[in-house]
């Protein structure tokens, strides 16, 4: 067994270890319904350890606001599924870490917790970069055929976002 991972998320971790290596950049990630699974594809990785700084996985509302600092406020006012949320939780990755890019995962993996308003499969992203002042937050509906399914969609989206 070469991986433990799906071969795309694999793939993909690898191409983002290699494009950040080469950039000199370290990442520090802040996951919620991954569960982790972002830090785990690039650990997954030779040489991950010259670029990966630490992940946090802060998978409840008290986790976001003592780890990260994400304002309680946040949280009660636009829910943890909040683009709001999203950009905090990035925002405290780089602040917590000697990393030059964070990047944040929170949503709805199912199958139960979705509402008319957030449906299971919506996912919300953010990219912070030390010294840039640059929003970067998105809020997307991913496939909701499974939990599994919108985890996976979930850390490519993730990976993504962390290519140079």
């Amino acid at each position: 067994m070469d991986s433990l991972l799906p071969p795309d998320l694999a793939a993909l971790a690898a191409r983002v270890v290699a494009e950040n290596k080469a950039a000199g950049r370290r990442i520090a990630l802040a996951e919620s319904c991954t569960g982790g699974l972002v830090s785990a594809a690039l650990t997954e990785i030779a040489g991950s350890s010259a670029v990966l700084d630490r992940g946090f996985v802060t998978y409840s509302n008290e986790s976001k606001h003592e780890l990260l600092g994400v304002s309680l406020d946040i949280i009660d006012t636009f829910g943890a599924v909040s683009i709001a949320c999203a950009w905090a939780m990035a925002q405290g990755a780089l602040r917590k870490s000697g990393a030059d890019v964070s990047v944040s995962i929170s949503g709805i993996a199912g199958p139960d917790g979705g509402s008319e308003m957030k449906p299971v499969g919506t996912v919300v992203f953010a990219r912070a970069v030390r010294g840039v002042d640059e929003i970067v937050a998105e809020e997307r509906q991913l496939p909701a055929s499974s939990r599994a399914e919108v985890r996976h969609q979930a850390a490519l989206v993730a990976l993504e976002l962390l290519l140079p």
